[in-house]
């Protein structure tokens, strides 16, 4: 049986609360014993091993909407603004890409068919879309709900499970606590308790006046639950990026840097990309109204590569390649075009360099997408460097990393040739791909007097940091959310 002498002060001051009230929350309780809610509980949770208090805690799960929530509450699902555009006439498929992104079509088509609210059939090679008619929709209620503020009541399970795959919403668990006085806590009570004020700790002046003799000394308890201390640390995608630099550092390359403002003629001509390729198109790249010098012994032999192949027996790509369109100044779309600068300034043997920086495309924002991201770039050129060196190289680096299964798959791109994807396994995902690899094509090399093979390779880091950190949203990793910087489990690497 607990006795009145082993309570402290603020055990005492909480038991007396939680003898005038049926229960409370430790909000309430705080208050009420004019302490902070952190020395309230503490003195709870104690009164709590002694049998004076009992603390229930329930737990329920909150949803709150994605930044991709938001806008579709705002604006309206794919599929409801397309049914919405019918007016309840078909359609064709060539009519909706006039009105909608591909990306939103492409969502739309799949959940017209899901919900029942559309039929989609071929008609002489064209797809045609018929409005079947819509009852309801849960998951726009669902959005409207919680984009007004409002708590979920009652819904549909299916439902919500279908707006987390769609990264609409997201889960989170909040516990709350009740706070409540035993039979034993109320005997006690009712046998008298006086509070006496107690010393915590003990102070240079306490000490030197003798008054500590007077006061009665609070007892020191190890098992005291306290508040967890986060040390400063680097954010995790930071940690991630210095981590991959240190690993190619190691292994002896050296790290090269860039403008991001870049020509159309390093960015894609260079690399022996067709000026017609549909990667150049405006809903691809970032085009500045501004034009760039070309470097004058190299622009006229990538001319002849791709008119009709040089002198190396390449056919090239035909028709007419043009000067001023080269000219073009882009946001880079990838870091290569700093790589093969560096190789265009450094043409003898041996090179090793990599890159880690920003590239920008236009792409809509979404869970895995984003207009700015982050590739990671390598080259290795010297004598008698082969496809086996490359294989080696990149699993080393993705061992470093800690993905202890590595495979490679044949792959395709346009200035490398072999070219292959590697992958890395991982537990409840299966093989995942990071990247593209290859060889640089001799029309790559050729016109900037590069004489022995070139090893590269690009990696999206953004799907790499997801996989690292076990995140579903790419967006998650520029969040400014303290808690999950402070709790993020990877950060000890």
């Amino acid at each position: 049986m607990a006795r009145r002498k082993d309570l402290t002060t603020d055990e005492k001051r909480v038991l007396l609360v939680l003898s005038k009230v049926k229960s409370t929350s430790p909000e309430k309780l705080a208050s009420l014993a004019e302490l902070n809610v952190e020395t309230a509980m503490r003195a709870a949770f104690l009164l709590g091993q002694k049998g004076l208090s009992k603390i229930a805690e329930k737990s329920t799960e909150i949803y709150s909407l994605t930044p991709e929530g938001v806008l579709y509450a705002e604006k309206g699902l794919p599929e409801r603004r397309i049914i919405d555009f019918m007016a309840g006439k078909e359609t064709s498929l060539s009519k909706l890409r006039e009105a909608f992104s591909a990306q939103e079509i492409d969502i739309a088509l799949g959940w017209l068919r899901k919900k029942g609210w559309a039929s989609i059939e071929k008609r002489k090679d064209e797809a045609i879309i018929t409005p079947l008619g819509i009852k309801r929709d849960p998951q726009g209620e669902i959005l409207d709900l919680l984009h007004a503020g409002r708590d979920l009541r009652r819904f549909d399970p299916d439902v919500i499970k279908a707006l987390l795959s769609r990264n609409l919403i997201v889960a989170a668990e909040k516990t709350t606590r009740t706070i409540s006085i035993t039979d034993e806590g109320r005997r006690l009570v009712a046998r008298g308790i006086e509070i006496v004020d107690e010393i915590a700790q003990l102070t240079p002046d306490l000490i030197r006046s003798g008054e500590w003799r007077k006061k009665r000394l609070r007892a020191y308890d190890v098992n005291i639950p306290v508040l967890k201390v986060f040390g400063a640390k680097k954010h995790p995608y930071r940690r991630l990026l210095d981590q991959m630099r240190k690993i190619f550092l190691e292994m002896g390359f050296e790290e090269i840097r860039g403008d991001i403002v870049q020509t159309s003629f390093w960015n894609f001509d260079a690399l022996f990309q067709p000026q017609d390729h549909p990667a150049r198109e405006m809903q691809d790249t970032f085009y500045l109204d501004s034009k760039g010098d070309l470097p004058g012994n190299f622009a006229q032999k990538v001319k002849a590569m791709h008119e009709h192949g040089g002198d190396i027996g390449s056919t090239g790509w035909g028709g007419k390649w043009s000067l001023e369109l080269a000219r073009t100044e882009v946001l880079r779309t990838h870091t290569t075009a700093l790589t093969i600068k560096h190789l265009a300034d450094n043409p003898d043997p041996p090179v090793k360099a990599f890159c880690i920086g920003r590239a920008y495309r236009r792409e809509a924002i979404d869970a895995t997408h984003l207009p700015e991201f982050v590739q990671l770039e390598g080259v290795v050129m010297d004598e008698g460097v082969s496809f086996k060196n490359l294989l080696g190289c990149l699993a080393e680096f993705y061992k470093r990393m800690g993905f202890e299964a590595v495979r490679f798959r044949p792959g395709y791109f346009p200035y490398t040739e072999p070219s292959v994807e590697p992958e890395v396994y991982v537990e409840e995902l299966g093989w995942i791909e990071l990247g593209g690899a290859g060889i640089f094509r001799r029309e790559v090399t050729a016109p900037l007097g590069i004489r022995h093979p070139v090893l590269a390779w690009g990696l999206g880091v953004g799907r790499l940091a997801m996989l690292r950190l076990g995140l579903k949203d790419l967006r998650d990793l520029y969040r400014s959310d303290i808690d999950w910087l402070w709790r993020c489990p990877t950060c000890q690497w």
